[in-house]
């Protein structure tokens, strides 16, 4: 029941209308009996400065981001987390008053999928396929459960160099950078491979590794989330025994903590996930 005071949280992005970050809320609060209810707000770029005072002036408890918006609202908060700072994104706001506390749950919601999954990551050999905000916010998050080693592997090799720097001065020493030229270097002794491109998206992607070096021991996580489907590779590894930590699973406990936020309390994971399974 939706009552006069009700509190209103929402995701900003273009488009939105695919989301089943509302399902997956509403469901959650509705079996708790929380008096929060969660909508989509399509918001065009120009308008995101607008939509966000909008949110403070209409009293919003907090929102999600997504895309295109999620590094553009870096300088639209008063506060960033880790993740959020070295990733340069944001996909959870909490509103505190005229307080705007910006955190990305991406890779906490990574970390959490790979718990469920069975895959150790303390002092493991961790290989991350981009560097783009999925990737910092995974590779801070990684560093944070203490992986022994991460390896980044990128297209452009700048861009690997500059989120490595920002790891190390994060405090996360055992960094190193290759690009996809010298993929199967970086890949051959890694324990675990996270695809944080967008190689996934459209079936007929090409795999972001090798076929070759999914299984043999190693764990897969995979970023990418396709609605009522899997990833080739999700699909690849699971056939051939490895370990999985699958988009929809990211995209269900990065969820988990967002509402851990706005909340204060622990969330129904369980009902978020029979809304989106």
């Amino acid at each position: 029941m939706i009552s006069g005071r009700t509190r209103l949280l929402a995701l900003i992005g273009q488009p939105v209308g695919h989301s089943l970050s509302p399902a997956m809320h509403n469901a959650a609060f509705a079996a708790d009996g929380l008096d929060f209810v969660y909508v989509c707000l399509d918001v065009e770029s120009d308008a995101l400065p607008d939509a966000v005072k909008g949110a403070v002036a209409l009293k919003l408890r907090g929102f999600n981001v997504t895309m295109p918006h999620k590094r553009a609202m870096i300088p639209l908060v008063d506060e960033l987390d880790e993740g959020a700072r070295i990733s340069g994104a944001v996909n959870t706001v909490v509103i505190e008053g005229s307080i705007l506390r910006g955190y990305n749950t991406d890779g906490g919601g990574m970390v959490m999928a790979c718990e469920e999954a069975g895959i150790e990551l303390s002092g493991q050999r961790v290989l991350i396929l981009g560097a783009g905000g999925a990737a910092a916010a995974i590779a801070v998050a990684f560093g944070g459960v203490g992986v022994g080693e991460l390896h980044i592997a990128n297209r452009n090799l700048e861009h690997a160099m500059e989120l490595r720097d920002k790891l190390r001065r994060a405090g996360l020493r055992k960094v190193e950078v290759y690009t996809l030229d010298a993929l199967e270097e970086a890949i051959i002794k890694a324990k675990v491979v996270v695809n944080a491109t967008p190689l996934g998206m459209q079936e007929e992607d090409a795999l972001p590794i090798p076929a070759g070096y999914v299984g043999g021991g190693r764990a897969i996580c995979d970023a990418v989330y396709l609605p009522g489907t899997e990833t080739p590779l999700v699909r690849l590894a699971r056939e051939r025994g490895a370990r999985v930590a699958a988009g929809d699973r990211m995209l269900l406990y990065q969820g988990v903590l967002a509402q851990r936020l706005w909340t204060g309390r622990e969330a129904n994971a369980k009902a978020m996930n029979d809304a989106i399974s």
